[in-house]
């Protein structure tokens, strides 16, 4: 194809978190092939090591010795668990490390010590675990005391994050006894990302039931069945057992890879993407399904999925981008580019991602002349007038995709000034690099 941004999408951060988790659980020597080298798995590794795990960089991937069982804290000090900026490591690793013994302590830097962690914190505390706050109460910092979960029936509220509910899943195989995990609270957000974490602890050896209320009956479900939940209609049911060691490949990350795939639809050149699975459960495949609606073009070949600019240009939609909220950013400088209105809805949770990504979005697509109006869960951007061949300075706050998505304003003719390029080191180190070839 003539003129063709050619890209390889970088490795899942999702999905390079749990299989890190996974084999730092399992008993023996894993192999994890192509992960993703950002500032979180570098976090995620550190707390993991802290508590047991044994990490060797290699040409093949990362050999793992798993601990082989509970993470391991400190007696009389806490393991020291750094999370940094990733909200991923803190929730997932709060569950599991509550599920081990010892002394944990959890903190961060940045916004972390602002985002909430409570909910997830009375869900495992009738289980054993202790948490003394060492802060705001609800938040982090704060210290695990813990001789690990007792097992039986626990209610997790997914208003905030699905995260919460992963952190749970990975660590009830732990427990003393079986679990039986519910939903409970009014909603739930990024379903998809659940999917993921029940695919690598399958992927590990752990068997999780998945069982649906239909009529009055508990019916197993396969997790690939479930698309959408409603809370008290779903439980998740966990035996003790050990994670297995195994060598495990991941897959191509379509949350860093819908900035390019963003690119082919706001023209002038296609874009392909390489490395990326048709079949993925990763929430953000829905990149497609929205540049399509908005009238991308989206086409499949031998070497990955390609993207092109529609015929009649883009035009704005309304979208409920409730379980694909990291790709709220991308959409947004997408919008300011094409159309009529385009509305976004059912992502209230974007309120504590690193910024308040809601607002953020709102103040910096204002930038290029489109007219923006917030409300609780969403907002909607009508595009205006693009001033091109401008200088435009654009705010990241400190936030990686804020920077990658407002990149996109390029493609408008706008000179882009970030005022932290390098707080893409988050998830997507390379960014800039990969970037250059959509030039």
């Amino acid at each position: 194809m003539r003129d063709l941004i050619d890209i390889k999408a970088p490795a899942s951060k999702s999905v390079s978190h749990r299989a890190f988790i996974c084999a730092s659980l399992a008993d023996g020597e894993s192999l994890v092939v192509d992960a993703l080298e950002s500032d979180d798995l570098i976090r995620t590794r550190r707390c993991l090591a802290a508590c047991g795990a044994s990490f060797k960089s290699t040409d093949r991937g990362w050999e793992i010795t798993g601990i082989g069982g509970r993470p391991r804290g400190g007696t009389s000090e806490p393991a020291d668990c750094n999370v940094g900026e990733s909200g991923t490591t803190c929730r997932l690793l709060t569950a599991v490390l509550a599920a081990g013994e010892g002394l944990f302590r959890i903190h961060g830097e940045g916004r972390m010590h602002d985002r909430p962690i409570g909910q997830l914190t009375s869900a495992l505390e009738p289980l054993g675990p202790q948490f003394r706050w060492e802060g705001k109460p609800g938040y982090p910092p704060f210290v695990v005391s813990t001789s690990g979960l007792s097992g039986g029936d626990a209610s997790i509220s997914l208003d905030e994050s699905s995260q919460y509910l992963s952190g749970i899943l990975l660590a009830s195989p732990l427990a003393d006894k079986p679990m039986r995990v519910g939903i409970g609270g009014d909603k739930v957000v990024s379903w998809p990302y659940v999917s993921l974490t029940l695919m690598a602890m399958a992927d590990f050896g752990i068997d999780v039931a998945v069982l649906a209320l239909e009529g009055s009956d508990w019916v197993r479900k396969q997790f690939t069945e479930v698309s959408s939940v409603v809370p008290g209609k779903l439980v998740f049911e966990v035996s003790p057992a050990r994670y297995k060691a195994r060598t495990y490949v991941v897959e191509g990350d379509w949350s860093n890879a819908s900035y390019f795939l963003a690119a082919g639809a706001v023209g002038p050149r296609p874009a392909r993407l390489r490395g990326l699975r048709r079949d993925s459960l990763q929430g953000d495949k829905a990149i497609l399904d929205i540049l399509a609606s908005m009238g991308g073009k989206v086409t499949w070949d031998q070497d990955g999925v390609v993207v092109s600019p529609g015929d009649g240009g883009l035009t704005g939609v309304d979208v409920d981008m409730g379980h694909c909220p990291d790709l709220v950013p991308t959409v947004c400088a997408v919008a300011a580019q094409a159309k009529g209105a385009t509305t976004i809805r059912n992502v209230a949770h974007l309120r504590i991602k690193e910024s308040d990504r809601l607002q953020a979005c709102a103040d910096e697509v204002r930038k290029v002349g489109a007219e923006v109006v917030t409300f609780e869960d969403g907002l909607t951007i009508t595009p205006g007038p693009i001033r091109r061949d401008e200088a435009v300075n654009f705010c990241t706050y400190g936030d990686h995709r804020m920077a990658m998505s407002m990149a996109l304003m390029e493609l408008a003719g706008i000179d882009v000034r970030l005022d932290s390029p390098a707080c893409v080191a988050k998830s997507f180190p390379g960014f800039w690099d990969q970037w250059r070839l959509t030039r």
